[in-house]
């Protein structure tokens, strides 16, 4: 998307342009058409052909009243949860987790990071990473974190995570958050 919504908003105007111009024709086919539909299909059909241009004329109101954009709004927050989360989480795992709403395998990877680490399985350093990442990603899930946890976090969290915080609270939605996060974990899988 390096245009950063450039040809997407041409491809957009080109698409409503082709919608209106397909719910016009089926009006039209449909009035000429009506001598050989028998009443009730001629009406269930014009019925539904109007709710369609009427659906069509509140999403084109959205559009026009800046309710939709597709440079500034969509292209800075993509970028921005882009940067975040790769900045952010470090571990696939705990990003695929995060995205698919995951909350209680998170919390039974934390319980299997924590018998590593007194087994000496895990690195410190290395736990210390991963379980500030699912500690975020549960407190972006809305889970109570206990107050060692709260201060584990504080303690830990670097500049990366805060940022994350920052910006996915900035945008509001974690839907939007979420699904950019899945893209995330598909850019991790290749």
């Amino acid at each position: 998307m390096a245009s950063r919504g450039t040809t997407e908003t041409s491809k957009l105007k080109q698409n409503l342009e082709e919608q209106l111009d397909r719910l016009m024709q089926q009006l039209q086919d449909l009035e000429e058409c009506r001598e050989e539909l028998d009443a009730d299909e001629y009406e269930e059909t014009k019925k539904e052909t109007l709710e369609q241009l009427s659906e069509f004329n509140d999403s084109l109101k959205k559009i026009m009243s800046g309710d939709m954009t597709l440079v500034d709004e969509l292209s800075g927050m993509q970028l921005a949860i882009q940067a975040a989360i790769s900045q952010a989480f470090k571990t696939p795992e705990v990003i695929r987790l995060f995205a698919k709403k995951q909350p209680r395998q998170l919390r039974t990877r934390l319980a299997e990071m924590d018998r590593d680490l007194m087994v000496g399985k895990l690195a410190r350093d290395l736990y210390t990473q991963q379980k500030v990442e699912i500690l975020t990603a549960l407190r972006k899930l809305g889970e109570k974190l206990t107050g060692d946890d709260e201060m584990f976090l504080s303690a830990n969290a670097g500049t990366a995570l805060s940022q994350f915080e920052r910006v996915s609270t900035d945008l509001g939605s974690g839907d939007k958050v979420f699904a950019l996060a899945s893209v995330e974990v598909e850019k991790a899988k290749q």
